[in-house]
């Protein structure tokens, strides 16, 4: 596969992936991802006769090695992986030792970096992001090279093309893991059942261990709670839906959401 993209750099895998997601969902699935192995096979040469068969024998020793997720589709870093040189692999900075599974973490990530508190992430935002990032992976880059990645990843995951990223698309590049809160069912079960769910939920969110929810920690489970019906919501949006959670549940309006305080919120007995 990689000799069909020798010297490829970011903008060229930009204008690859531009025409292959054709509906703009993140990722290559279905017919796109038959005509992307058909391009593939093309661009090898043409000594390979292009078939239905080999197309589809390519395809499937590909995405055995690339398709991570095992969905059948290709995630954009996924796609990355495949065909970029490793030197030009700017996705790469992001895949992280330990994935990023908690929705707290993830809005640590968004309030640092979300400077004038917009509830988006401009260009400029993001080059700082970039910029911290790839010191913090020992990588050196250019002013020039961070503004081609900059403008690079505002192109691939500004889907509204607003020129700022929201909450849902730096998700997406931080390839934010699935919401914590799905695996329950919040009003099913007996009284007990719903007192342990009620006790592995707080004791996602709360990060810093100190009984209390606080900061991100709100942020984080605020985002997954409402997610659950508005999966795409924006920043200013959970800023107004984490004031009425506070106004709600902080009853020593203290700034935190203590475990009593939360327990009560859902209709769960607390602890005495």
């Amino acid at each position: 596969m990689d000799s069909a993209f020798n010297n490829l750099d970011a903008a060229g895998f930009l204008e690859i992936w531009q025409h292959f997601d054709a509906d703009d969902n993140g990722y290559i699935e279905g017919k796109e991802l038959d005509e992307f192995f058909r391009h593939m096979m093309k661009r090898l040469g043409p000594q390979e006769k292009v078939t239905e068969e080999r197309v589809q024998r390519l395809k499937q020793r590909f995405m055995s090695a690339y398709d991570v997720t095992a969905d059948g589709k290709l995630q954009i870093q996924e796609l990355a992986n495949m065909i970029l040189p490793e030197d030009e692999n700017f996705l790469l900075v992001f895949r992280r030792e330990a994935p990023l599974d908690n929705s707290v973490d993830f809005m640590k990530i968004w309030r640092k970096y979300d400077v004038d508190c917009s509830g988006y992430i401009s260009a400029q935002e993001l080059q700082a992001f970039l910029k911290d990032l790839f010191q913090q992976h020992h990588k050196e880059v250019s002013s020039d090279k961070l503004e081609e990645y900059t403008d690079a990843m505002m192109k691939i995951f500004d889907r509204n093309k607003d020129g700022r990223l929201d909450l849902n698309d730096l998700a997406r590049i931080l390839a934010l893991d699935e919401n914590f809160l799905l695996q329950f069912e919040m009003d099913a079960g007996s009284k007990e059942e719903r007192k342990r769910d009620f006790e592995k939920i707080f004791d996602h969110y709360d990060v810093s261990k100190t009984g209390a929810l606080e900061g991100p920690e709100v942020d984080g489970f605020v985002k997954d709670m409402m997610g659950l019906v508005r999966p795409d919501m924006t920043g200013p949006e959970l800023d107004k839906l984490r004031a009425i959670m506070l106004r709600h549940c902080d009853a020593n309006k203290d700034g935190k959401i203590q475990r009593n305080e939360l327990a009560l919120c859902l209709g769960v007995k607390p602890n005495p």
